[in-house]
């Protein structure tokens, strides 16, 4: 169980290790769901042999029961991929569930080659893969390859998916963010966020449009707007540095956001996490209204590593019919020190899970834990103004 924090500032709820790096081993890129219905968080990351990404050799799993006090036991870790014989690792786990046959997804990327050889040969190595597992069971299928079945890929230097996590918007839709590098073979290819999806519970998938601007892994979320009652994505991206991209997604394309409180991105860039979740405004009747939360580190210490991982609140996501205002706050540091990629879940009831790599020198020493509720944030977060 998480052991009760008394430091202010901090989080009430101590983190927890999910996943330590020891003995050769070392764990990263986090990706996390959670169950309302079983009441279980599910957290997945790669396996490596060092910090390089050719040396990854196997996606793992745990498993969490949450409380009623938010507190959550965990089970032992579960290998559910492994690197191929043939010298093909899976890489950037990306969850996703669906509602309706009750399955979860658990997307990666089967590669060969780091991304540097395929972006700099213009040649893609890297297979589109996902396994599946469903309601209650332990048992995961046998791994589905849609590289085939998606010739846009061919035309690609290289992709990924994720990583993190998916969603299944109102409407059914399943949305599993990617971005690919792609352009003319005499130049330098270019990266562009974009989302594979399906509209058949997982069945068959496509490739929606990529954004214009030069973005890389991505996030994206649903808000539905209270006066149309359409439904706008929102994408948050990784940059080379200067501001992250924040984008939208309706019904006339992929477009980049303007209206918006900009999120500064580390110099050599990094993963962050975005989700959407029910508006704690306090009414009895709870309504459509979303609001976002967004996790990155807040401080640059060299050129790859990071600190101080923060969460950023936005309570008015939409101004008017369509349109995005996304005003955010100051980020509330969840975890001191080295940080890197994290992801979030909502749990519920105004609860929330982040999965993060952190450590004392390094920010993959290990995978973390923090639970923390929407009160915390409140508090946590310096000069807020609902």
């Amino acid at each position: 169980m998480g052991k009760t924090s008394s430091k202010r500032g901090e989080p009430r709820i101590e983190k927890q290790i999910i996943f330590k790096s020891k003995g050769g081993d070392v764990f990263r890129i986090p990706a996390i769901y959670y169950n309302e219905n079983e009441k279980r968080l599910f957290a997945f990351a790669e396996k490596r042999k060092s910090r390089d990404e050719s040396d990854a050799v196997a996606l793992v799993m745990r498993k969490g029961k949450v409380n009623i006090n938010s507190e959550v036991k965990w089970s032992k870790p579960k290998v559910l991929m492994r690197k191929c014989s043939c010298g093909y690792r899976p890489m950037n786990p990306c969850v996703v569930y669906e509602n309706h046959t009750e399955t979860l997804f658990l997307f990666f990327i089967y590669v060969i080659e780091t991304e540097l050889w395929q972006i700099e040969h213009h040649l893609n190595m890297a297979r589109l893969c996902y396994i599946t597992k469903k309601k209650s069971g332990n048992k995961w299928s046998e791994v589905t390859d849609l590289t085939d079945v998606l010739p846009e890929i061919n035309s690609w230097s290289t992709f990924g998916v994720g990583p993190g996590h998916g969603i299944q918007t109102e409407s059914g839709r399943m949305i599993v963010p990617a971005y690919a590098y792609t352009g003319p073979e005499d130049k330098e290819p270019i990266p562009h966020a974009f989302c594979f999806y399906s509209d058949d519970y997982g069945s068959t998938w496509k490739c929606e449009e990529m954004l214009s601007k030069a973005s890389m892994e991505c996030q994206m979320t649903e808000i539905l707007d209270s006066s149309s009652k359409d439904s706008l994505i929102y994408c948050n991206a990784r940059t080379f540095g200067g501001h992250r991209v924040q984008a939208k997604i309706d019904k006339t394309g992929f477009h980049t956001l303007t209206t918006v409180t900009p999120l500064e991105e580390l110099n050599a860039g990094c993963h962050g996490s975005v989700i959407s979740f029910p508006a704690q405004s306090g009414d009895e009747d709870p309504s459509q209204e979303k609001w976002l939360l967004f996790s990155h580190p807040t401080k640059q210490k060299s050129d790859w590593e990071s600190l101080h991982l923060g969460v950023y609140l936005s309570t008015s996501p939409v101004r008017s019919v369509g349109e995005f205002n996304l005003v955010w706050s100051q980020p509330w540091v969840i975890n001191k020190g080295p940080s890197g990629y994290s992801d979030l879940a909502y749990i519920e009831d105004g609860w929330f899970a982040c999965l993060m790599e952190c450590g004392e020198k390094t920010a993959t020493e290990e995978i973390a834990c923090q639970v923390f509720s929407y009160d915390e944030i409140l508090k946590g977060i310096p000069d807020f103004r609902t």
